[in-house]
């Protein structure tokens, strides 16, 4: 009989949580209760107490319980619940995770859930899963669930909710696991709508040649997913075509990916050919929710909720920097090629089209070469980043360094 385990505040949460699991237990599923509370007394007796959780987190419950803010308790017990789940989960204890709450609650489950292997069922009902769940979910395949009511008791719509999160997670660990298929080196792919034909060009040699490719599309999350499955060790090569998330953090777009964008593969010291997709444009959601300030800027509407934004030749040159940067610290100069498209960053960055610049693409490339570490390869060609043989190029180029790579360890 399959396993989920159930965590949460069993002071506070204590009969909603019962509830899940008399509704597990009716569709044939098993709970383990694990106690993260740190207030008043559980209304029900965990399988794995308050007390085991702080103790993972080598501190205790009455330190947990004096910590000066709600904030510190909940990351002493977030760590400790992660601990233990992850060793149930190593063990094969368990087959599912399924929580609830309100902003501390879903805080402190879903940090337990993202410490957890892709794949393995995830479930969180939460009073904030209609808003920016980004913070909660991070690059981790967790299923948020909107509660409507808040989570304070069982009536006629938590009900309902809650036996749907139930089935839902029934459903899940009960589910049939996919066949095994033949196992292929994956390499990791960065895409974007107007990158796409380098990628496709890219992938069909890649696959051509017995890769696996999976394609990440670079939407912030995106990126950050690819740069998590890198570091997981999954992953042969990395062809990070589509480096735009760099222009969003610089910038204030929405999809940027924080300070770790383009450091995994040299990290793990794998293949990687980076090149410049889609640095002419920061992103932004709908036209009239871009800032007052760059209402005079080069702008372009790429569906009702994309606005797109012409970079400058100043922050295209300090996108070459930081890329320089970024590649400098972390990458293995044996294992990393850069690729130059001289005529053109995406599809409208070409002669006729609305992001056409050549002296901003000009800053980019020049602070990029200068300030690079010149043990790195330079492929620069007169083609935009869609042209099919500089995709081809690219993708032999990751092929043949994976090779090399393979030989030599």
């Amino acid at each position: 009989m399959a396993v989920v385990a159930l965590v949460g505040t069993l002071d506070t949460k204590g009969r909603e949580y019962g509830f899940l699991r008399d509704v597990l237990q009716a569709a044939g599923v098993e709970s383990l209760l694990i106690d993260v509370g740190v207030l008043g007394s559980p209304v029900m007796t965990a399988d794995v107490s308050r007390d085991d959780v702080a103790r993972a987190a080598g501190s205790s419950l009455d330190e947990a319980s004096n910590q000066p803010d709600r904030g510190s308790a909940i990351s002493l017990m977030a760590k400790g619940a992660s601990a233990v789940v992850s060793d149930l989960v190593s063990a094969g204890s368990i087959d599912g995770i399924l929580g609830l709450g309100g902003t501390g609650g879903t805080t402190l489950v879903t940090e337990v859930m993202r410490a957890l292997p892709v794949g393995f069922p995830k479930l969180m009902v939460s009073t904030v899963a209609s808003g920016d769940t980004r913070p909660y979910v991070g690059s981790v395949d967790i299923t948020m669930m909107y509660s409507i009511v808040d989570i304070a008791g069982i009536n006629e719509i938590s009900s309902m909710i809650l036996t749907n999160a139930a089935a839902a997670m029934a459903g899940m660990v009960n589910a049939q696991k996919p066949e095994h298929v033949e196992s292929k080196r994956v390499i990791a792919a960065s895409m974007f709508g107007l990158t796409t034909p380098a990628v496709e060009a890219a992938r069909e040699f890649l696959e051509g040649h017995g890769y696996e490719v999976m394609v990440f599309h670079a939407t912030g999350a995106g990126g950050a997913s690819m740069e998590k499955l890198v570091d997981s060790g999954f992953v042969a090569g990395v062809l990070d075509v589509t480096t735009t998330e760099l222009a969003d953090e610089l910038v204030g777009g929405v999809f940027a990916s924080g300070p770790t964008r383009l450091t995994a593969a040299g990290r793990a010291d794998i293949p990687q050919v980076v090149s410049l997709g889609a640095l002419d444009m920061v992103n932004f959601g709908a036209r009239d929710t871009v800032r007052a300030e760059f209402s005079k800027r080069t702008l372009y509407v790429h569906n009702a909720s994309v606005t797109l934004m012409r970079t400058s030749v100043d922050e295209c040159r300090e996108l070459g920097r930081r890329i320089a940067a970024r590649l400098n610290d972390s990458a293995n100069a044996a294992t990393t090629t850069v690729f130059i498209p001289e005529g053109g960053f995406s599809g409208i960055d070409v002669e006729g089209q609305a992001f056409f610049d050549p002296d901003a693409d000009a800053a980019l490339i020049e602070a990029l070469t200068a300030d690079l570490n010149p043990s790195i390869p330079v492929i620069r060609r007169s083609v935009p980043v869609n042209d099919r043989s500089f995709a081809i190029e690219m993708a032999e180029t990751l092929h043949n360094a994976i090779q090399n790579s393979s030989r030599t360890k």
